[in-house]
């Protein structure tokens, strides 16, 4: 099935650039390259995208004050693009509000089917806005509704599960969500996670009685799975 969408790519290196704007095109995607940074806010104004692929080092303007800037006006996906693998500019993208990222080297493969999901993703999401939602996070008071009923959760529950919610069905460690959710005078180990996990599905599971909405994902973590339609 063809996917009619535009994205921009924020890629300095031209040979990575024409290998995915050609695998973009092939998938049916419009694709808008950018190789400097300086540019990319900038476009995303002007031609609003449906997916930005950003990579992170790029002349005139760095991938995360891009990443920063687009999100004071924009939701837009926005999956980050790295070569530099150390665990904090992974945790650092998502902070900022980047919904995914790939590491270099990878497989243009791999890239087109995250650039896909995400638009998928939003797409679905833009068709629910006028449904009724099911899921309210009151930032201001540090809480999270299911169906209008606040859960009792404490602070670290909380803030695990609105890190779940920002991103639905992608997977995050034991150690992410340490990192992620605790205070950091803290000193708790990993397996703490799942104590709070646990305390979590008791209390969402007296607001949806039946329904599994944080999934084990074995040898590797958590996610959270919207419940379907």
């Amino acid at each position: 099935m063809t996917i009619s969408g535009h994205v921009i790519l924020v890629e300095d290196e031209p040979a990575i650039a024409n290998i995915l704007h050609d695998y973009l095109r092939k998938s049916g995607f419009r694709t808008t390259c950018i190789g400097n940074g300086s540019e990319a806010v900038d476009a995303v104004k002007n031609d609003p995208p449906d997916v930005v692929l950003l990579d992170i080092m790029l002349p005139g303007k760095d991938g995360i004050t891009i990443c920063r800037e687009i999100r004071t006006f924009s939701s837009v996906p926005i999956i980050m693009v790295t070569a530099r693998t150390e665990e904090i500019d992974k945790l650092l993208g998502l902070e900022l509000g980047a919904d995914d990222y790939v590491c270099k080297p990878f497989s243009p493969r791999e890239v087109v089917a995250r650039v896909k999901a995400q638009f998928r993703r939003a797409s679905f999401a833009a068709n629910q806005q006028s449904k009724p939602q099911m899921f309210e996070v009151d930032e201001e008071k540090a809480r999270i509704l299911i169906q209008g009923h606040a859960l009792d959760l404490t602070p670290t529950e909380y803030r695990i599960f609105k890190l779940l919610l920002s991103h639905p069905s992608r997977v995050y460690s034991r150690a992410q969500l340490l990192e992620l959710c605790y205070q950091q005078d803290q000193t708790i180990v990993d397996r703490a996670i799942d104590s709070h996990v646990k305390n979590l599905r008791k209390k969402i599971a007296k607001v949806l009685p039946g329904q599994e909405l944080i999934h084990a994902v074995y040898g590797m973590g958590y996610r959270f799975e919207e419940l379907s339609a």
